[in-house]
């Protein structure tokens, strides 16, 4: 292990070449939903364990990078965003040092944002590139969940919030398109626009999401990629 920065250097052999030399366009943030960083790093490096990411933030705000950011870590799985099927080619991954019922740590959320700062300006992603592991794979993924803070990260231009007045003409499916999420049944992709930006929010979908849909979908469309 080498520190660099501020950085652990922690090399996980869990990783491959970018396909079609695509550098990455994407950033998506996990939660380990384990015991400790520690754990979470003994799994994302162990050769039968078959996972990675970049990054792992633990709860103190340390910083580990397992997987070269040129590289093809293995964080994703099966999803899509907007037209890409192969987000481990497409996106950097970053794990969060959180059980998945727990507030994340002001540690953490420190650490985290000049680490996505620095990441979206060395590959010049833009904020609406930063997605929930659940995003991308709503039928299968829960992750980082309802208690991480979206909002903060948009008030520091690190990802994208919606910002809306009054109803929106345009139909739900539509917008949730238009974002990214991809295609499946209604429920399931309202369920995961819901669980980041209304979290707690329940029954059919409503004026509401409608609304923050379209706003979100509106602001979105500078990033296509």
């Amino acid at each position: 292990m080498r520190r660099d920065g501020g950085v652990i250097r922690h090399p996980s052999p869990n990783f491959g070449p970018r396909r079609h030399a695509r550098p990455p366009s994407l950033v998506v943030l996990h939660y380990t939903e384990m015991r400790s960083a520690r754990a979470a790093l003994d799994r994302l490096c162990a050769p039968d364990a078959e996972v990675s990411a970049h990054y792992l933030v633990g709860r103190d705000g340390t910083i580990w990078q397992l997987v070269d950011e040129d590289r093809r870590a293995w964080h994703a799985g099966a999803g899509q965003w907007r037209s890409c099927d192969d987000v481990n080619s497409a996106s950097i991954g970053i794990e969060l040092d959180n059980d998945g019922q727990s507030p994340f740590s002001a540690p953490l959320m420190a650490a985290l944002e000049p680490l996505l700062a620095g990441i979206l300006n060395r590959w010049c992603i833009e904020p609406g590139g930063v997605i929930a592991h659940s995003d991308m794979a709503p039928t299968r993924k829960s992750d980082p969940g309802p208690r991480f803070d979206w909002r903060r990260l948009a008030q520091s231009g690190l990802s994208v919030w919606p910002d809306h007045s009054g109803d929106s003409a345009h139909p739900l499916a539509e917008s949730l398109d238009r974002i990214g999420y991809p295609p499946g049944t209604e429920p399931v992709r309202l369920a995961a626009f819901r669980l980041r930006f209304r979290p707690g929010a329940t029954g059919p979908e409503c004026a509401t999401d409608r609304a923050l849909a379209d706003a979100l979908a509106r602001n979105c469309l500078a990033f296509e990629k």
